[in-house]
Parts: structure tokens; C-alpha cells; sequence
């Protein structure tokens, strides 16, 4: 269930005597965490008082496309970009055929032609209308649409009839809602990575910088708060849009990034370095564009470089350190350099990437690489950002939850050594 921690669930409820079953639907979804909004057709309400669902979910509960309130809170069209997932339940035999055909003649139907959202269906209905051919057709439709089903149940129904068709339990149905999510290995915890290049002023026009996007480090952070995490993203200069659910933090050089880093790291649980930060910035910068003589048109310019900060090491040196997971972009002998930074740096976890390949390198959307520990050496094969992301953060939360135990264990025995 903690998969659903942060999640944003868009929940419709349909005319049907199961409707009262939505109400503790609702209330299992907040107690796992879930953010909820709840459309309602007119239907539904004579079966359950909006007032009821507003206050399980906290929210305005929405029945009109036409409520000028609902649209001043959140409009339609906010609200179907807003959710993670539609579950529909119980969603009725004339939903589901307006749904089949693409219809948009209510709020919720509206909903489900506008969002790009998954959408789940909980059928509820007579069992005679479940077995019909029409209802059987249209619900081939939409799964051919990538629409889901849970259910129906069998058992004794209202109408005195026993068969197919009832809605499932609705905790059965928010525990097959939260399978479909990541597994919220990073529920709860605190992340912060940083992302993308960092500028080292020359002057007031020009700097020294690289060709990181920032799209891994974007990514990651991404698929961190998907698996639950509150996550802050401190990013050098791109041009990239902050993913849902993240704290941004914009800087613009390595100290900059250091400072930021060293600050946000104070109560973190894991911290991931993937920006690509300069090593050295010039030793002065001048207070005014740099000229060419025109006088001497051949004549050079000489750049005096200092150290940067090292930001991962600086953090890993912490006392009270996070689990820290470096990145190496090399471009030859990578596993080797990686291995070896990893040790000089202290690092829990690098991850070697060979940016030499240009269909994986800097600006792609694709990448691959392989994932180094103390007791481990995993390539990951290349597929996009956004996918191996989501690895990436599934392996960077097994491997902190057994550091965890780790330490835990170490505090146990020492304890007992002292006590005896």
C-alpha cells in the first residue's frame, strides 16, 4: 500500500447501489497516503452525498463541467493533467458503453478523454447486464484502449440475483490500484540530486561549462518522488521543466552547487550526484568584457584555473553522511576510473557511464551504464533516461535498505559488547 504514498488518484464514482462502497474506498486510499479528487456523476449522487466524499478526501468533490466553483478550484482540464491514475468505481454498464463509444456528455467521461493518465475500472452492475454481449464488447473495447479492469466480483447481488457482476472490496481494489505503481521503495525517505552542467564565469559574458542536459539528473529525481521520496533537485543551468512533486533549486557554478548541496544534505536519507561539475573555474573573473587587442590580433589569452570544490566527496565526508551514489562519466577506461573514484571518494555506490558514445552521451535521451559497489558490478543495457531512471532508483533503495540493516546491526552488537 505505501506504494500509493504521494500519488495523486483522480477517483469517479457512478450511479449504482455499490457507490457506497466508494466512501471506504476513498478513506483506504488517504490512510495509504494517496492524494484524492473525486468526480461524481448525477447518478452517483443519489445513491452518495457529495458532502460524504468531500469529507474523506479533503477535497471539492466535482459533478459539473459547468460549476463555476469546482473551475475556480480546479479546472477540468487541470484536473485530468493532475492525476497519476482514474479509478472508476463502481463504473456501471452505461458508463462503460458512453466510455466504449467516446462520449464526453458528463464531467467524468470528459475526464477520461482528456487525461493521459491510466484509467482503472471497478464494474458493478446486475449480473445480466455484465454476461450481455453488448457489455462484453464494449469492455474488449477499452481494454484494447489500455483501459483496465479489476474485477467484477461473483456473489449474491441486491437486485436478489447471484453471478458476476459485483464490485470488488474496495480495499482489494486499492491494493490491485497500488500494484500498478512503482513499489515505493523510497516512501518516506528524503533524496537530493543534483543535476545538469555548472558555469564558471570568465567574465560578465562568457564561462566555462559543459554539454550536460540535465535529462538523467532529471529523470532520477522523477522516478525518486515516484517511489515516494520527497525530493530536492539542485540543478545547474538547463532547460528543463521541474518533474511533478520535486523541490527545485537553481544555482549556476560548482561552489554554488557545493554550498546548496552541503546545506540540503543536513537531513537527507540519500543523496545522488549526477551533475556534471566543472573541476576548475578560472582564478579571477573580470569585472568587465574581455577585449581583443586590436593592436595585436594574433595574440592568445591565458585562463589561470583553480580547483573546484569536490561536492560528492565533501558530502561523503560528512559525519553524519547520507548513503551517497556518485556518477562517473568517462569517456575510456570506465569501470576501472569509476571503481577507483568510488574508493578515493568514499561513495556508497557510482554509477560509470561512457559519454564517449554519442547515442548515450551528453543531450540523449538514451543511456546506459553500470552500477559499482563494494560487492557489486552491474551493466545496466541501454534504453531511455526515463526507464533506466526508474532502475537506477529501484537498486540505489535496495542497496540503502540493507546499509540500513547494516548499521543497525553494528549499533546492536556494539551495544551489547558495552552493556557487558
Amino acid at each position: 500500500m505505501h506504494r500509493l504514498n504521494n500519488k495523486r488518484i483522480l477517483v469517479g464514482i457512478t450511479g449504482g447501489i455499490a457507490a457506497y462502497k466508494s466512501a471506504e474506498m476513498v478513506r483506504h486510499l488517504i490512510k495509504a497516503g494517496a492524494e484524492v479528487h473525486v468526480i461524481m456523476t448525477s447518478a452517483a449522487c443519489e445513491f452518495i452525498t457529495p458532502l460524504t466524499m468531500q469529507a474523506l478526501s479533503g477535497n471539492i468533490v466535482h459533478t459539473s463541467m459547468l460549476d463555476p466553483k469546482a473551475e475556480a478550484g480546479m479546472g477540468h482540464i487541470e484536473l485530468a493533467k493532475w492525476a497519476d491514475a482514474v479509478l472508476i468505481a463502481p463504473a456501471s454498464a452505461d458508463f462503460i458503453a458512453r466510455m466504449a463509444a467516446g462520449m464526453g456528455d458528463d464531467l467524468l467521461a470528459t475526464m477520461c478523454l482528456v487525461t493521459q493518465a491510466p484509467i482503472y475500472l471497478g464494474p458493478a452492475m446486475n449480473q445480466g447486464m455484465w454476461m450481455d454481449a453488448a457489455t462484453q464488447h464494449n469492455c474488449e473495447v477499452l481494454r484494447s484502449r489500455g483501459v483496465t479492469l479489476f474485477g467484477p466480483d461473483k456473489g449474491f447481488q441486491a437486485c436478489g440475483d447471484v453471478g458476476p457482476g459485483r464490485m470488488l472490496d474496495p480495499l482489494t481494489l486499492v491494493e490491485m490500484l497500488a500494484e500498478q505503481f512503482s513499489t515505493g521503495a523510497l516512501a518516506g525517505r528524503n533524496v537530493v540530486i543534483t543535476a545538469g552542467p555548472t558555469q564558471e564565469a570568465i567574465d560578465p559574458v562568457r564561462y566555462i561549462s559543459n554539454h550536460s542536459s540535465g535529462k538523467m539528473g532529471f529523470a532520477l529525481a522523477k522516478a525518486a518522488a515516484e517511489a515516494g521520496a520527497s525530493v530536492r533537485l539542485i540543478s545547474g543551468p538547463v532547460h528543463l521543466p521541474t518533474p511533478d512533486r520535486v523541490e527545485r533549486i537553481d544555482v549556476t557554478s560548482a561552489r554554488d552547487m557545493h554550498a546548496a548541496a552541503m546545506q540540503q544534505t543536513s537531513d537527507s536519507d540519500i543523496f545522488i550526484s549526477c551533475a556534471a561539475v566543472a573541476d576548475f573555474r578560472p582564478e579571477t573573473v573580470a569585472e568587465i568584457k574581455i577585449k581583443k587587442d586590436p593592436d595585436s590580433p594574433n595574440e592568445g589569452m591565458t585562463v589561470s584555473l583553480v580547483r573546484n570544490p569536490d561536492i560528492v566527496a565533501s558530502v561523503a565526508a560528512k559525519e553524519d553522511r547520507p548513503f551517497v551514489v556518485g556518477f562517473a562519466a568517462e569517456t575510456g577506461n570506465v569501470i576501472e576510473y569509476a571503481k577507483d573514484k568510488r574508493k578515493r571518494k568514499n561513495l556508497d555506490l557510482i554509477v560509470a557511464n561512457d559519454v564517449s558514445d554519442t547515442s548515450i552521451g551528453f543531450n540523449s535521451d538514451d543511456n546506459a551504464v553500470t552500477l559499482i559497489g563494494a560487492d557489486i558490478e552491474e551493466p545496466l543495457p541501454k534504453c531511455s533516461k526515463r526507464q533506466l531512471a526508474g532502475q537506477l532508483i529501484e537498486m540505489i533503495a535496495q542497496f540503502y535498505s540493507q546499509s540500513q540493516e547494516q548499521q543497525s546491526q553494528a549499533e546492536t552488537t556494539q551495544h551489547t559488547e558495552e552493556s557487558a
